[in-house]
């Protein structure tokens, strides 16, 4: 969507029939073995030296790590929908909707709907959350409003770490525990500008890391031939503290979490991919329309504080 999300990307080949219709998918929920939540804190706290970890993990179960996975269809929208208007969308093939929590390029950063009780409100409806964070973006990034939030070059890894913390800080103001994702949106950027893609990558991999350190679950959202190709090269480079999930958005193509060309087949796997495959789109359900982005997940979804336990 142009409040947030500017791909670049063009169709591959012919276009392709969505062989997956939009209902067929049911969402599933693999249930957590988080032990006992955490008090949430008031702030983000101090920030602690970075220091590299060890090689990237991009394979093996996050259910282990304390993650609620589903599979099946999921949202996005600017601002958070009201509940009334969850309730309604309840007619639609959806079981699951990125909010955006936070960050200093955040687009709708008031977000009138995005409460505790919001939170807990859709939770019951059987609604999953995949919390995104639009923090500081890569000195290379090709939208111009995205542009007045530049990663500092001078300090990307301090820089990253910050904004983590926040980031965890938003996440539980509104209920979420550790054991929950928190995807970092970092929109188009030019990769190949090698200063940039250092940059960029120094502050993804300390926001990540700081993200595990606590007990959270770091995603990533790019466009495919960006960020997602960038963290890709990365992983074969054998980077550390790389994101443990991946959303890439690659519009106007099938929906499928397999047969992205740029990763790996084996790469951020299992339940560890989200594809955006078509954005900027009307749809009504339930008597109300709203302008989404569409997505298929098979990934981490938001965990609450005082439910641990999958809803029916």
């Amino acid at each position: 969507m142009r409040y947030a999300h500017h791909t670049g990307l063009l169709a591959r080949g012919p276009w392709l029939p969505l062989l997956l219709a939009l209902g067929a998918l049911a969402a599933t929920v693999t249930p957590a073995l988080a032990g006992p939540p955490r008090d949430p804190r008031p702030g983000p706290g101090p920030v602690p030296a970075f220091t590299p970890g060890g090689p990237a993990t991009t394979s093996g179960d996050l259910t282990a790590a304390g993650a609620e996975i589903y599979e099946g269809h999921a949202f996005d929208t600017c601002d958070a929908p009201s509940a009334a208007a969850m309730r309604d969308w309840l007619d639609s093939p959806y079981r699951a909707v990125g909010v955006y929590i936070g960050g200093r390029g955040r687009a709708c950063s008031a977000q009138p709907n995005l409460t505790p009780d919001w939170v807990a409100d859709v939770d019951s409806m059987g609604w999953r959350l995949l919390p995104l964070y639009v923090g500081s973006q890569a000195p290379c990034v090709r939208d111009d409003d995205k542009s007045r939030v530049p990663i500092d070059a001078t300090r990307p890894r301090q820089q990253g770490a910050a904004e983590a913390a926040d980031a965890i800080a938003a996440a539980e103001s509104l209920g979420l525990a550790p054991g929950s994702p928190i995807y970092l949106d970092m929109e188009d950027y030019d990769q190949r500008d090698g200063a940039c893609a250092d940059t960029t990558l120094a502050f993804v991999q300390a926001f990540s890391r700081h993200l595990t350190d606590r007990g959270w679950i770091p995603g990533f959202y790019s466009s495919a031939t960006s960020g997602i190709a960038h963290l890709e090269d990365a992983r074969v480079s054998g980077a550390a503290d790389l994101p443990d999930v991946l959303w890439y958005a690659r519009w106007r193509t099938a929906p499928t979490l397999v047969d992205e060309p740029v990763l790996d087949p084996g790469a951020w796997q299992p339940h560890r991919r989200i594809h955006q495959y078509e954005g900027d789109v009307t749809e009504t359900h339930g008597g109300r329309s709203m302008r989404v982005d569409r997505n298929v997940v098979h990934a981490p979804v938001a965990v609450l504080h005082n439910d641990h336990q999958v809803n029916p």
